[in-house]
């Protein structure tokens, strides 16, 4: 390529992580945060829990939940998926002997159709209400390794009621520990705070802008019944998106808050965990292999090519890549102080520093889950997903 040609090329790269980073920043100042409980919430609250395997970390999770304020009627109900851990015998220790929390002991396998995830969030809802908790109210799911603070069920349940949504998804706060996960996990906020608007996306109705994570969910029962719950979304490896997008299409609307000061998730203990957490899904991303190989490939192009002219270019190119590099950078740091809600860390600012890695890793991954898939060894907790 010609030098002219070289220029273009990282003006063009740099002015889209200028871009991301304007969004990024009208996040910031803008994106709605989860609002103050004035007054405990009236009505039942029922919290559902599917966990395979979680022995280690679903007692902190109780622990959290029985020591939760502002919610007078809530009920509790932990499903055993099944798990070789003995995690059913820890929740039913962990919960004691607080009327408000039931274990269910879950022994069958998903059905032909159906993805673990959402079948035991079935069966877990199914439970709640033939225990009389399918009525009017609010029906909660969570994640085994998120973590509350004693505020958070409340606050979450004035946020929906608060927007008139059939839906809200407080975001937590992602935790990273390991060099992988500090690397990777800040990119799932980074991905639409650094492209979409939350605040336009929240009162927009189209399936393609709703966020939804599924670590931390509040859904009105009564929506939550009528769009068929998460027997309609039986197959899905993303079930949390793709129900948003279901109640979505229905006509209801959906909202994302974020909640880093009241809740936060690690999700993978160390970066064998993620690799292997990511690869069950990633290939589901992008519609197809050649949609990823296009996003992706656009990705790495526009934030890889800013640092390498940073570094190698002269004159306008490494000016236009120094522009890039810290725009991406910048972007990064604003995505990561905005799921946090607090003041970002050295490893925050370490990490988005070295985001082109980010990016490459994401990339990486993405490769080997089509990769695995393709071959049908893709698994999770023991059970197959091909």
């Amino acid at each position: 390529m010609t030098s002219p040609s070289i220029e273009r090329l990282v003006r063009t790269c740099s002015l889209i992580s200028v871009l991301g980073l304007a969004t990024a920043v009208a996040n910031l100042r803008c994106a709605p945060r989860l609002p103050s409980a004035d007054r405990p919430i009236a009505e039942p609250v029922t919290v559902c829990i599917p966990a395979r395997d979680e022995r280690d970390r679903l007692p902190d999770l109780i622990g959290d939940l029985r020591h939760q304020n502002g919610v007078p009627d809530l009920r509790v109900f932990v499903y055993d998926d099944a798990s070789t851990d003995g995690t059913a015998a820890v929740a039913e220790a962990a919960c004691g002997a607080d009327p408000r929390f039931s274990v269910v002991r879950g022994t069958l396998v998903p059905p032909p159709g159906w993805v673990g995830k959402p079948a035991a969030c079935h069966r877990v809802s199914e439970q709640a209400a033939a225990q009389g908790r399918g009525g009017p109210g609010i029906l909660v799911f969570l994640d085994a390794d998120v973590r509350l603070r004693p505020d958070a069920l409340a606050v979450a349940c004035a946020a929906l009621r608060t927007s008139g949504a059939a839906l809200v998804c407080p975001w937590p706060f992602q935790q990273a520990g390991s060099v992988t996960e500090t690397l990777v996990q800040p990119l799932l906020a980074w991905s639409w705070a650094a492209t979409l608007p939350v605040g336009v996306a929240n009162r927009s109705g189209r399936p393609s802008t709703a966020v939804a994570c599924g670590q931390f969910m509040v859904f009105d029962t009564a929506a939550y019944r009528k769009v068929g719950g998460h027997r309609a979304v039986a197959d899905s490896l993303t079930e949390d998106l793709d129900l948003a997008r279901l109640i979505r299409r229905r006509g209801l609307p959906t909202e994302l808050f974020l909640a880093g000061p009241s809740a936060s998730c690690r999700m993978y203990e160390d970066g064998r965990a993620l690799r292997s957490g990511y690869d069950r899904w990633l290939w589901t991303a992008f519609g197809s292999r050649i949609g990823a190989a296009a996003v992706l490939g656009l990705a790495v192009l526009a934030f890889v090519a800013p640092p390498v002219a940073l570094v190698a270019g002269r004159g306008r190119v490494r000016r236009w890549g120094a522009v890039g590099y810290l725009a991406a950078t910048a972007s990064r740091l604003c995505a990561r102080a905005l799921e946090r809600g607090d003041r970002l860390t050295v490893a925050d600012v370490a990490g988005a520093c070295a985001h082109p890695l980010s990016v490459a890793a994401a990339a990486a991954l993405t490769v080997s889950s089509h990769r695995n898939h393709r071959r049908g060894r893709t698994r999770w907790k023991g059970r197959s997903l091909s």
